[in-house]
């Protein structure tokens, strides 16, 4: 078999392996189940709502805290992007002002030492007296070249002794400065950080108060609406075009399924967990492509493509506030990391409100006689 398939085939291979740990009712069990068990933080220890309320309004409140919860996942992730570069700015600052401070006093000393080598040289008389009261008026002319020279070396010394102190005070100001700026990130971070564990402990006191019947009519209803979803948006013909992946494309996809059945978990990016940007991010990384961390800087950055024209490799975006992302897989399946409580998993490309996609490879050219997996494989993998 040719080289160049060996992802597409291994693709096919993980779909199979993974179908019943990634069907999307069992998948949806796992998370409501799984956040039921773990006990709430004690920080938020404040009654749930009350009981009895019908399900559609139990499952637009768990959406939206989800919702919530992503949101200030993506914010945590795009500080902590900052936060990384700013430190990497303040200790390469930090490093050049200690190369200017040392410059500074090699400048001082050089600046002292032709000062004393011309003061000895002069003997504290000036050129002309030394030639009146000279011997030997050549010997006298020539030293007095030498002094000259000494003076010229001296007034170079000074200026670059001024340049290296202008340098070395500009070089603590700004190290000052990315050190505040790192701590202001820094605030902000927990800030955020805080955000997330707030909206989780809603998620969990909100599951906590339902019983095993209200439980399993959350899910149903979950699934109901995925698929009333999933089914209108290939009826509409939005996904009818086919389009073969570069193999850049297949190269992240294939990292993508070697993490199937890996926890969602806020803020990661690998290797054993990852959050919906995380996974994304990475999976373009290992093909060779370094995009933004963020989903928000996704969608802003990348080249935006239309429905009708995915290709397998893609990153499709949600909700308004692009706060949650997927690679897109074909057939109208995505690769994602969906929430917390829940896995890395193959699901339809409408289990949530779709903004659009964009194009990682976009300069990057189709695989040439690219067979997709057949589209029944996709869907029971769902």
């Amino acid at each position: 078999m040719s080289g160049r398939f060996v992802g597409v085939v291994r693709v096919v291979r993980v779909i199979r392996v993974v179908r019943a740990s990634s069907a999307l009712a069992v998948s949806t069990a796992t998370a409501v189940l799984a956040l039921t068990a773990a006990p709430a933080p004690k920080a938020f220890a404040t009654p749930a709502d009350p009981p009895g309320q019908p399900v559609s309004a139990l499952l637009t409140r768990l959406r939206a805290l989800y919702r919530q919860a992503e949101e200030a996942t993506e914010a945590y992730d795009a500080t902590d992007d900052k936060l990384k570069k700013q430190r990497a700015r303040t200790d390469r600052l930090n490093e050049e002002l200690a190369d200017a401070r040392i410059a500074l006093t090699a400048g001082r000393d050089e600046a002292g030492r032709i000062a004393r080598e011309q003061y000895r040289g002069s003997r504290g008389l000036s050129p002309y007296v030394q030639f009146l009261l000279s011997d030997d008026p050549r010997q006298a002319m020539a030293r007095g070249h030498e002094i000259r020279r000494a003076a010229g070396r001296r007034a170079d010394a000074v200026e670059r002794l001024t340049d290296g102190e202008r340098r070395a005070a500009a070089l603590a100001r700004e190290a000052r400065e990315a050190l505040n700026a790192q701590q202001t990130l820094a605030a902000e971070q927990k800030r955020q950080r805080d955000a997330v564990q707030e909206r989780l402990g809603e998620v969990e006191r909100l599951l906590a108060s339902l019983d095993g019947e209200e439980l399993a009519a959350l899910r149903r209803a979950e699934a109901d609406g995925v698929g009333d979803a999933q089914r209108a948006l290939l009826a509409s013909g939005a996904l009818s075009g086919a389009q073969a992946p570069s193999e850049d494309g297949i190269r992240a996809l294939d990292f993508a399924f070697r993490q199937v059945g890996k926890p969602y978990v806020w803020g990661a990016e690998g290797p054993d967990a990852f959050d919906c940007s995380g996974l994304t991010s990475q999976a373009w990384a290992h093909a060779g492509d370094v995009i933004p961390r963020t989903s928000q800087e996704q969608w802003k950055t990348l080249p935006k493509v239309p429905l009708n024209q995915l290709r397998p490799g893609d990153l499709v975006l949600y909700f308004e506030g692009a706060t949650h992302v997927a690679l897109y897989l074909g057939h109208g399946q995505v690769v994602q990391a969906p929430r917390p409580g829940d896995v890395v998993k193959v699901s339809p490309i409408a289990a949530n409100p779709l903004l659009g996609a964009v194009r990682p490879d976009a300069g990057k050219p189709p695989m040439p006689g690219y067979a997709p997996p057949a589209a029944s494989a996709l869907v029971s993998a769902t």
